[in-house]
């Protein structure tokens, strides 16, 4: 479904990823762990066209398309939705505003144009209520008043909203709570067993690893394993060196 093909990205004279090459099948999912600073959200980044990074050398394929010169919004119209670190919600809307702002870019997406992907047509109001029962009790409720799991609920709900054939998801256990955390993750299963294919950035390896069937680990900028989660597992020389468990 998506290669990475030696990209070398840079934040100005900053080199950041270095001859980085990787792939997601469909269907899977997949994860992308590493230290602080490792590289993983410039990796999600610059598969999503952001600016910056800058991209110099080396392709992103999607489904057989060059996509490595596409913006944001050209990569969202095919199927691909990142939810970010930050989580970015509209503290002043609420939780029902946020969600009904993605239908508006949808439509939006329509209006002008833009080619999007309807192998997994974005889900309703009341399909993401029943992946995120939570989100349902506080409908009405702003979401700046939310709990930090209840916003990265939100965040990975805005994203169901849209036509999404590839979530990447960066940090979504970032400073949740295990029972939180327990939620998010069974949220994600049920997502995947949907059909949806799945990019985990993750600094938390024991709980990425509990869900995804295949696992990269960055370092400085370029892959140094690449294998099945339980291949990682049984990996302590690896875990140890590069990820500190």
């Amino acid at each position: 479904m998506l290669a990475v093909r030696g990209v070398d990205a840079y934040y100005g004279q900053s080199h950041i990823l270095r001859d980085l090459s990787m792939h997601i099948e469909e269907g899977e999912v997949c994860t992308l762990l590493g230290r602080n600073g490792a590289g993983k959200t410039t990796t999600l980044r610059s598969i999503a066209g952001a600016r910056p990074p800058d991209v110099r050398d080396g392709s992103v394929v999607y489904k057989g398309e060059d996509i490595t010169e596409h913006t944001t919004e050209d990569v969202s119209s095919l199927g691909i939705s990142l939810v970010p670190e930050e989580r970015r919600v509209f503290p002043n809307l609420t939780v029902e505003e946020n969600l009904h702002l993605s239908d508006v870019a949808r439509n939006w997406s329509n209006v002008v144009g833009r080619k999007v992907s309807m192998d997994h047509p974005g889900m309703t109001t009341g399909e993401v209520y029943e992946v995120f029962p939570r989100l349902e009790e506080r409908a009405s409720q702003k979401a700046g008043t939310l709990s930090g799991g209840e916003q990265q609920m939100l965040a990975i709900a805005r994203a169901l909203k849209q036509d999404t054939d590839l979530l990447m998801l960066d940090e979504p256990y970032e400073g949740l709570a295990p029972q939180i955390i327990q939620a998010v993750e069974d949220a994600i299963r049920r997502i995947a067993d949907a059909g949806t294919t799945i990019l985990l950035v993750e600094q938390n390896a024991v709980a990425a690893m509990n869900i995804a069937d295949r696992a990269y680990v960055v370092d400085q900028g370029s892959i140094v394993f690449a294998g099945g989660s339980e291949e990682l597992r049984g990996d302590e020389a690896t875990r140890e060196r590069y990820l500190g468990v």
